[in-house]
């Protein structure tokens, strides 16, 4: 099926700057915030494939978002995969673009139609909606930090990656991993790189979560109400990085089984584990194939919330970043 059309920019002016020397100050200021360096390696990491980064609006995430694109090695892609999260229908497996391009403020980037195609003809991709691509953030909200960062990375448009989005849908454990290993031969491939877009937890009555560790015990969960709405032995956002700091430590830890019992357990509202799910099964496959302590593990590397809640009448989203060498 040949790709047509250009996916415009619908967030543009609103969920960030739709104005490009705008746009591209902040993305700049965002950036130089991260330090040159993190764990003693210098920026970006080389080797750093794949990375995790949120997909709020850019006043909540932008600046966390920074330290896992200014990460991100891009200087051999080829193509960049992007997978993200339905939130505008209800998905079940994974779906794949119609458009031939996708906009930003900045330019536009092309879609890599032999690759999505190689996917479709798998016959385990459904195709994604017009409408819904159109109205979805999760792949949007990443396209202007990958634009501002290729333009640093290639010194001229025709080097620019392609771009392969990837809609993840509410897949169990073994759907994951199947279509892991279906993604595992691409996340080999040295002129690729993977955006997975998540956020972490979203606490309050208006995301239907409310849990809550009394005295910081995870293993004693309950839910908050207007009656229990402000606890005194733990603040309710020490409780929610604690229930974070679980999900993360599983995904630091390579085991995507892990990661999938973490949030059978805690119901942690990581809007992206789908996607995050289906990274790491196609790491842990890799891992098998060629074992080493030094890759195909996510490293985290900054977490931010946007507002520390107090009460039960408050809410926050979580966001972390993080990389894994490839």
């Amino acid at each position: 099926m040949a790709l047509h059309g250009m996916r415009q920019a619908g967030k543009a002016g609103s969920w960030y700057e739709g104005d490009p020397d705008v746009l591209s100050d902040e993305l700049d200021g965002f950036l130089a915030d991260v330090p040159t360096s993190i764990n003693n390696a210098d920026l970006p990491i080389s080797g750093a494939k794949v990375i995790i980064a949120p997909h709020a609006g850019y006043s909540y995430s932008g600046p966390c978002a920074a330290w896992a694109y200014k990460c991100l090695d891009l200087s051999k892609a080829k193509r960049i995969f992007l997978l993200g999260p339905s939130h505008t229908y209800y998905l079940r497996g994974c779906a794949l673009t119609k458009f031939a391009q996708y906009a930003t403020p900045f330019g536009n980037f092309t879609v890599d139609e032999q690759v999505v195609q190689e996917l479709r003809d798998t016959g385990k991709f459904q195709d994604l909606p017009a409408r819904n691509d159109v109205q979805e953030h999760s792949l949007e909200m990443h396209l202007p930090y990958l634009y501002k960062r290729i333009s640093q990375t290639f010194s001229s448009r025709e080097q620019y990656p392609t771009l392969v989005p990837i809609l993840i849908g509410d897949n169990r454990g073994p759907e994951e991993k199947e279509f892991g290993a279906l993604l595992a031969p691409y996340l080999r491939d040295p002129d690729n790189v993977f955006v997975v877009s998540s956020d972490f937890c979203h606490w309050g009555d208006r995301f239907s979560y409310t849990a809550y560790a009394p005295g910081g015990d995870v293993d004693n969960l309950t839910s908050l109400t207007f009656r229990t709405r402000q606890p005194t032995d733990l603040p309710i956002h020490e409780s929610i990085k604690l229930l974070d700091q679980l999900a993360i430590d599983a995904i630091a830890g390579g085991r995507h089984d892990d990661f999938v019992n973490n949030l059978k357990k805690t119901k942690n509202t990581v809007c992206g584990r789908h996607p995050i799910g289906v990274t790491m099964a196609a790491l842990e496959a890799l891992a098998r194939e060629s074992p080493d302590a030094d890759k195909y593990k996510f490293k985290f590397v900054q977490y931010q919330r946007s507002s520390l809640v107090e009460d039960f009448s408050d809410s926050s989203v979580s966001y972390a970043s993080a990389y894994a060498v490839v």
